[in-house]
């Protein structure tokens, strides 16, 4: 795991340093890195929303686990259509314990409740993902 960026003035919060561990976890490192110190003047109050109470309320809650959470996410953005979360959220089911078997499921059954166009769309965006994965293990 790398070390966290130093952070802003604003993200100097308890529930933001609870909310970046759990989102670094799910999403990697890397990726939550580079949005949070990335974030313009504009996105910094978005970023702050995000990493405290998507991640640092929500996700930590212990009423489910990561795993859970993670299939849940993936069914709703399948149903609203929201490939870029989609993306994300892939790769985190994978770092969750999800197997690329348990997500195709997954998926087909997202096709009969979400309709095949999201169906299909959703196996493109995770088949993208599994293959950079498969990329990046190649190159390591």
């Amino acid at each position: 795991m790398s070390k966290s960026p130093k952070l802003r003035r604003e993200f100097a919060t308890p529930l933001f340093a609870k909310g970046l561990e759990v989102r670094r976890d799910v999403l990697g490192a890397a990726y939550v890195d580079n949005s949070v110190a990335s974030a313009s003047a504009f996105m910094v109050d978005f970023q702050k929303l995000v990493t405290e109470y998507c991640w640092g309320e929500i996700w930590t809650r212990p009423g489910i686990d990561r795993r859970t959470r993670s299939v849940l996410n993936l069914g709703m953005l399948i149903a609203l259509n929201r490939t870029n979360e989609l993306r994300l959220h892939v790769r985190g089911a994978l770092n969750n314990g999800l197997t690329r078997d348990e997500i195709k499921e997954l998926l087909l059954q997202s096709c009969i409740y979400c309709g095949i166009p999201a169906g299909l769309e959703a196996f493109k965006v995770a088949e993208e993902v599994f293959k950079a994965i498969d990329a990046e293990a190649a190159r390591a």
